[in-house]
Order: C-alpha cells, then structure tokens, then sequence
C-alpha cells in the first residue's frame, strides 16, 4: 500500500466519521462533555502539582545521576534482590499516580536501567501507596486492603522478572553494550554522592508533599500531614534552593529572585498554594536560563520528557473521560455505568435482567464462566480508566454498593492504578508496541487470577 493511498484512506476515514458523528443522541455529547471536563481536572489538578516536578525529577536523573549508579542499583547486572528490592518498595515513598510516575519511569529506563527492575518501578509507583492502601482498608475493609499491599508488591516483582525473562535477550544485549543507552556526557563523578541524595531528597518531598491527598479520617498522623503539606512542601523548596546554591553553584541572588514571587503569593494569599506553587515551577524554569551549563542541560532534559510525554498524556485524557466517564461523573461516559456494575457482579442476573431474559433463568454455562469474565471485565475496565490518587477508593465503594463482587473489585485494585489509557500510550513511545502490550498483558492477566483465587477466598 502506497503513501498517497494511505492518505486516502485516512481522509476518507475521518470524513465518514464526521459525516455519521451521532451529534443528536443526548449519551454522545455526555461523553463529549465528560472528556472535556476530565481534561479540564486533569490539568487543574495533575500538571502543575504532579507531572511538572516529575519532569524535573526525570531531566535531573539524565543530567545528575551517573549512569554507573543507575547501573549499580537498576541496571541489567545488578543484584536481583537489591534491583527489584529498591523498585518495589519505591511506591511507599512516592505514592503518585499512574501518570505521574512515567517521567521518573523514563529517566531511569532511558539512563540503563534494566527492563525488568525499570517495569518494577513503574508498577509499583502509583501500585504502592501507603496512604491509599489505609484507606482501602479503612473503607472497603481490612481483607481487600491488605489483599492490595501484599498483591501490589508481590506484582511488582513478578512482572519485573517476567518481563525480563521474556525479553532475555534484549537484555543481554543492552547488559554487553551499555554506550548504547548513554544519554550524552557521564562526567558525573566530581560532585559527592550525599549532595546528589539530598537534591534528589528535596525535589521528591516536593512531589510527595504538594500532592499529599486529604485522607477521609480528620484526625491521626495522615490529617496532621495533610494540615501542613505545604509548610513541608515549602521547607523542601528552600532545600533545593540551599542545594542549587551551595552545590550547583547558582548565585544566591538570582536564587532570591526567582523564590520572591513565590513568597509573596504564599504570603498574599494562602488560599491558594497552587498559585504559589506555579510561581515556585516558574521561578526555578528562569533559574535554568541563568544558572549555567548544567542547569541548562536539566532543562533540556526536562524539556525533551515533556515534549514525549503531556501530548500523549492529554490524547489518552479525553479518551478515557470520553468512554468511562471522570471519576466524580454520575453515568456521563459513553459506556453506561449500569452495564459496567451489571458485568462486575457477584451474579449475572443484572446482565440478563438488562437483556430481558425473566429472573432465576440463569444459563449454566454463564453460571460456570461468570466469575473468570468479572474479574478479566473489572481488570480491563481498571486499566483503561484513569484513577487519580485515591480516588480508586470512593469508585469502588460505590461499586460494591451496587453489588461489586469482593474478587471484581481486588482485581481493580491491583490493575487500575497502576495502568491507565494516557500511561499506556506514554509507555509505548517508550518501550514499544510489543513490550508494552506484554506489560498490560501480563498486569490484566495476573490481576484476574488473583481476583479470582480472592473471591473464592472471602466468599
């Protein structure tokens, strides 16, 4: 099929879409909407908060970290124990969200890290929450909530080895030709290894701090975090700045320049710490112009994962809010919400009741796959859906209100937060088609299996 043909066809493809657009039916322009509207949270709420210190983060593994310590602790040599020790555990200290955790993702994937340990990390980050698996414990019961943790890190390793093993040779490969993953200069060696941790130290309290979620309960440690989430987050950013100061050798004056918009509108109007907190990223993107040849190539670094990763990310937005709806949205997407509790219940009766079929008349061989189709139903439902932090917890409660069977909704759990539509496109303009399809697969898969083996065991 030649060039100009495929054009063709392409334009004769979107011309037949637009002409038969269903713009009269009222479900159509819900889902429109609803795109629209995730879209519109999304960047409210994610870009500013979450993925641009993740970008930062992602530029400064590129420009900071040797590619020996990445190698050393993730790369295709290392101690296994060590390699998918350190990545499964990297959620508890993270805890973001499916998105979020992608940039990180591809700095150390891009800096030679090996597949196996970098699918680990990239599990585990949004999988792993300590506050998230609290609440679902605290919300949807203490079986499903420690189901999750251990079901989570247990995941995050077997996929990681799984994933390396099916691709063995590929790394074999990249293990006997580690120039092939440089990503330019690795003179890195002057700077001591504690000032690197506590840059890194500071950039990451920002992350985890400014995005520290409210959590349900107004009392215990978690609300007392949340109350001074962004003193914390404020004390990590004068952190970076000492850093930027006394290891990366940026004047101190531009330093105070760049955080005095900042401090005024934090001061101003405490109401809105996001305010502050733009004129913070602002302030710290000047600083890269300014403060010399690394701080430029950060930016550069930084740069080049956003021009990879937002278009994606927005792209994969607006489908997901298109098919299944925002996570606050009431039967908006074009799927109806009816038919997704209908196909997770413990019982097909609701399925045959929309269909038509009289109550009781339960063929048996829907009777028989019934639990395998939940559960593979509930994966795949989960891992296109987008969950922001936390939010997987009050979806679900309401599921399992409208009869969500136990094992459905483990099975969720362990896909949805660590996949999403826009984090599959992103990962596939990383990986490839073909790992990551193997990925999904092997998440999707995994999940139904233990969501069945755990509706079996709590029925």
């Amino acid at each position: 099929m030649n060039k100009e043909f495929k054009i063709l066809l392409g334009l004769l493809a979107a011309f037949l879409g637009l002409y038969f657009l269903p713009m009269e039916h009222l479900r159509f322009q819900g889902a429109i909407l609803e795109a629209l509207h995730l879209a519109k949270w999304y960047a409210r709420e994610h870009v500013l908060l979450c993925l641009v210190p993740a970008f930062f983060i992602a530029g400064a593994i590129g420009v900071f970290v040797s590619q020996n310590a990445v190698m050393k602790y993730f790369g295709p040599k290392a101690p296994k124990a060590l390699s998918y020790g350190v990545a499964s555990v990297s959620g508890t200290i993270l805890a973001v969200c499916s998105c979020t955790v992608l940039p990180l993702f591809g700095g150390i994937y891009m800096r030679g890290a090996g597949l196996g340990p970098a699918i680990a990390f990239l599990y585990s980050g949004p999988a792993i929450n300590v506050l998230a698996i609290v609440l679902t414990a605290r919300v949807l019961g203490f079986q499903l909530g420690l189901a999750r943790a251990v079901g989570a890190i247990v995941f995050s390793v077997v996929i990681g080895l799984l994933m390396h093993l099916i691709f063995l040779k590929e790394e074999r490969a990249k293990a006997a030709n580690p120039q092939e993953v440089f990503l330019g200069d690795d003179d890195k060696g002057n700077r001591p290894l504690w000032q690197v941790s506590l840059y890194f130290l500071s950039m990451v309290g920002i992350l985890v701090f400014a995005n520290w979620a409210r959590p349900q309960d107004t009392a215990g440690i978690w609300f007392a975090i949340f109350k001074v989430k962004w003193i914390v987050t404020a004390l990590f950013a004068a952190l970076m700045g000492f850093c930027l100061w006394r290891f990366f050798k940026v004047r101190f004056a531009w330093i105070a320049m760049a955080a005095t918009p900042a401090t005024v509108l934090a001061v101003a109007l405490p109401q809105y710490p996001v305010a502050a907190f733009a004129a913070g990223a602002a302030g710290l993107a000047t600083l890269t112009f300014i403060g010399g040849a690394e701080l430029k190539d950060w930016r550069d670094q930084s740069w080049g994962f956003a021009k990879q990763i937002l278009p994606l990310l927005f792209m994969g937005v607006l489908a997901a809010g298109f098919f299944l709806g925002s996570p606050d949205s009431v039967d908006a997407g074009i799927v109806p919400n009816l038919w997704i509790q209908a196909l997770v219940g413990d019982s097909p009766q609701a399925l045959l009741s929309i269909l038509g079929r009289p109550e009781g008349d339960i063929p048996g061989w829907l009777a028989t796959i019934w639990p395998l189709w939940t559960n593979l139903f509930a994966s795949v439902t989960g891992a296109l859906m987008y969950f922001a932090t936390l939010t997987e917890v009050p979806i679900l409660r309401g599921l399992l209100d409208s009869g969500m069977g136990q094992g459905p909704a483990l099975a969720l759990l362990l896909a949805g937060p660590a996949l999403s539509l826009p984090n599959m496109l992103v990962i596939n303009s990383i990986l490839g088609p073909k790992k990551t399809l193997t990925f999904v697969g092997l998440v999707v898969a995994m999940a139904t299996v233990t969501g069945m083996i755990f509706g079996v065991i709590v029925r």
